[in-house]
């Protein structure tokens, strides 16, 4: 990603950024708002000068712990307290590399969390009709074809996946259907973990995900080799981009430096220390600008 720097003013501060194709950390901010600390503070601390300083005008700057973006805010009428807190006391926003993390999980989750509720109506389904069989036949089929449509499956009764397979279990014991709903059961309770732990970030449900996906690519390939249709092609697709991306980008099994890589290059990216390589601080800043006096005419 090409990256160039750029030098942002404000009265007394002088930051050096960097322009993305991409920034995680706006998009972050556009949807829940700038990290500000000390807004409410009665005065601020020369130490404080890494994220609140004293501007001209009675306006204070402070700045976005997570986008680097300095905002002007005056000082509070009824201070809540009498200085910015801690940086011991303050949380810090993730940024940088493990933002961009969090949203690509997060979007897998929301994937897997589809499949859980397709499976989860599915086995519903299998046992709601496993003891009426005859009478519901027809409109089961015209649902669980719609189901298996919805995530890339064969449609019609062809003999081949789920629907396929429920149609051979329709001529066999009612016990045969119930094992099969309870497959399903298990499957969508597999997909609905995947989605909790990747939603929260959980190192497990990395591993968890990627050996699943990457199990089932098997019988998807497969499924090609018969028809082929887009929505197949498109299911590949994207469990391939999910096995490729946990495997290489989370460094799974150890791959480019694997769990410790990994904690390094979120340690370079988020504390105090991320901050301050942007922006080191009151003491390390330039003096601001010096105009000339005015002289009497």
């Amino acid at each position: 990603m090409a990256e160039k720097p750029e030098t942002v003013h404000a009265p007394g501060v002088r930051v050096r950024v960097r322009k993305r194709k991409l920034w995680y950390e706006l998009i972050e901010c556009g949807l829940h708002g700038h990290r500000l600390e000390g807004v409410d503070a009665a005065r601020v601390r020369a130490e404080d000068g890494l994220f609140v300083r004293e501007g001209v005008d009675g306006v204070r700057w402070h700045r976005c712990l997570r986008c680097d973006a300095w905002l002007p805010h005056p000082p509070p009428e009824r201070p809540g307290s009498r200085t910015p807190p801690d940086r011991g006391a303050i949380e810090l926003p993730l940024r940088g590399r493990p933002l961009r993390d969090r949203y690509v999980l997060r979007l897998i989750a929301v994937d897997r969390m589809v499949h859980f509720v397709v499976l989860a109506v599915l086995a519903v389904a299998v046992f709601l009709f496993a003891g009426e069989r005859a009478r519901l036949k027809d409109p089961f089929y015209r649902v669980v074809d719609a189901l298996q449509n919805g995530v890339g499956g064969p449609s019609g009764r062809s003999g081949h996946g789920l629907l396929g397979e429920l149609d051979k279990a329709f001529r066999a014991h009612t016990s045969t259907l119930r094992i099969i709903g309870l497959v399903i059961a298990a499957y969508a309770v597999l997909e609905g973990v995947e989605a909790i732990g990747l939603w929260r970030a959980r190192r497990w449900a990395e591993y968890l995900t990627f050996v699943a996906t990457t199990v089932l690519l098997v019988p998807e390939v497969y499924e090609l080799t018969g028809r082929i249709s887009a929505t197949k092609v498109l299911t590949l697709v994207i469990n391939l981009a999910v096995v490729i991306y946990l495997l290489f980008a989370k460094r799974l099994f150890g791959l480019r430096g694997g769990g410790r890589a990994e904690e390094a290059v979120r340690a370079h990216d988020t504390g105090w220390h991320a901050l301050e390589r942007v922006y080191p601080g009151p003491a390390a800043s330039p003096p601001p600008p010096q105009h000339p006096p005015l002289t009497a005419p």
